[in-house]
């Protein structure tokens, strides 16, 4: 895949670099005693680690291994990628993390590793929506920028939002790049997080991937 950078100045590049650094070592020390919390408690719930690992594809569509609170039971993502209200594969800690996005946080040492940055494209799973070879020329420009922790079309839709629409979105924010839209995009991150809205795939946007892929 013939991609080189994020649109934006070398200055924006490495200032937003030093700004992942800086927020997401602070970060990590300000919320061990959360981190420590969360983790006995999933420990004592649910049998398996404390932390989910998955591969996710990140800048130049290169694999890496993104890092989550274990929500879920083991095994749960053999049955399917989509979450649903009541979703029996969500433990009792998972129901209280999941909502408020906690189990998500444990990226920050995806961005220590410059893995992920705090704003970008969502990581996508290799196979899913679809595999890497079946992105258009235009959706693989996504992957111009590293995955965020957050990123546009995460507060214009999340996960109610047919992923063609998601994927617009992304090459929106590599276009667009700047200090300024980081900055809207974190603070419409707060509100979207605290609301707790559009946190469930739509049968919808499941529908739309099966068609896509068939």
């Amino acid at each position: 895949m013939e991609v080189t950078s994020m649109n934006g100045s070398g200055i924006y590049l490495v200032c937003k670099r030093a700004f992942d650094i800086g927020v997401a070592g602070c970060a990590l020390l300000v919320l061990l005693p959360l981190f420590l919390l969360v983790g006995l408690a999933i420990k004592l719930d649910s049998d398996g680690p404390v932390f989910f690992r998955q591969e996710r594809l990140g800048l130049r569509g290169k694999p890496f291994l993104l890092y989550k609170f274990r929500s879920m039971f083991l095994g749960a993502e053999k049955l399917g990628v989509y979450e649903v209200k009541n979703d029996p594969r969500v433990t009792r800690v998972g129901r209280i993390i999941r909502p408020l996005s906690i189990n998500e946080l444990p990226q920050l040492i995806n961005i220590l590793r410059g893995e992920m940055s705090l704003v970008g494209p969502r990581p996508v799973l290799p196979f899913h929506p679809w595999p890497l070879s079946e992105y258009t020329p235009e959706q693989r420009r996504r992957f111009l920028a590293k995955p965020g922790l957050t990123g546009w079309a995460q507060v214009n839709g999340r996960k109610s939002v047919l992923w063609d629409r998601r994927i617009e979105l992304d090459v929106e924010y590599v276009d667009n790049a700047s200090w300024t839209f980081d900055a809207r995009i974190l603070a419409r991150t707060v509100w979207v997080v605290l609301s707790r809205r559009d946190g469930y795939n739509t049968t919808e946007t499941a529908r739309r991937m099966n068609d896509h892929r068939s």
